[in-house]
């Protein structure tokens, strides 16, 4: 059983947008009438069972806490044993696709802060570091490649690239061409400018959204999808040429800014 699908959790899928009565539901659901996620869910995942039994919080809360204190004696065991055999501290990497925290397992944030909680007052033979903090500290490591793989379907990219997307491609690759060429030509770039190269990397990033070819593959919201990948990728362009031509339409930027206001504190220079 994966950790998220603990009988006491809450269940994702019964939602009351899909059960309650039509008629009682239809001003809250989509507008032209579809049936869509609305978020309550009275239900817990209870078994591998149609019959689910109503949601408690404090029993959902608890097996949180169990699974924390299991996770947490897991990493201090596996960090003892592989520190017999390495000449340098182990790094343990644990990556998780974020929208798995509080959208598909309701009770993730709170796991992460009683995991959290615990390193920090616990005894604990290890601390919290990110991949590039280890490498500062440690920098003679050995050097691997791993093999491509992905969560998709089949264990590689097909769901990312495949005939009903691959059209995108091209197109996020000049972009991304661009801001690395946008970039190195205005280094250190004040004020307006500056503001402008900011906002191109957001919408790069945003048309990069592996999220909006996974739905075209899956068929669901199609229209809305391309849309995203045309929006993000026309403002880029717009952006991009009036960067170049040094005319920055400053209201342009300003409507695109409050429209796509995601990563606040991004660095254009990343991308040097």
């Amino acid at each position: 059983m994966d950790i998220h699908g603990d009988y006491n959790y809450r269940e994702f899928y019964r939602d009351i947008g899909y059960e309650a009565d039509y008629d009682y539901i239809k001003p809250y659901i989509a507008h032209n009438g579809v049936r869509v996620h609305t978020g309550i869910k009275y239900y817990r995942i209870t078994g591998d069972t149609d019959f689910k039994d109503y949601y408690n919080p404090r029993w959902a809360m608890d097996s949180a806490e169990k699974q924390a204190g299991h996770f947490l004696d897991s990493r201090n065991s596996q960090i003892d044993n592989l520190s017999n055999y390495m000449e340098t501290p182990p790094i343990i990497l644990c990556p998780y696709d974020a929208e798995l925290y509080g959208h598909w397992w309701y009770e993730g944030p709170y796991w992460l802060y009683i995991l959290f909680k615990r390193i920090y007052y616990d005894d604990c033979n290890f601390e919290l570091i990110t991949p590039s903090e280890y490498i500062d500290k440690y920098p003679n490591i050995q050097v691997s490649s791993p093999c491509r793989s992905s969560w998709g379907a089949n264990g590689y990219s097909e769901v990312w690239l495949n005939p009903t997307n691959d059209y995108a491609h091209r197109h996020l690759h000049v972009a991304g061409d661009r801001m690395c060429e946008l970039a190195w030509a205005y280094p250190n770039a004040k004020g307006l400018k500056k503001k402008a190269l900011n906002q191109c990397a957001r919408e790069l990033l945003l048309a990069q959204s592996s999220d909006w070819l996974f739905i075209i593959t899956n068929g669901t919201m199609v229209d809305y999808a391309k849309k995203r990948i045309k929006d993000h990728i026309g403002r880029f362009t717009k952006l991009y040429y009036q960067i170049k031509d040094d005319k920055i339409d400053e209201e342009f930027l300003k409507d695109i800014s409050k429209k796509d206001c995601v990563f606040p504190d991004i660095d254009y220079m990343i991308y040097r």
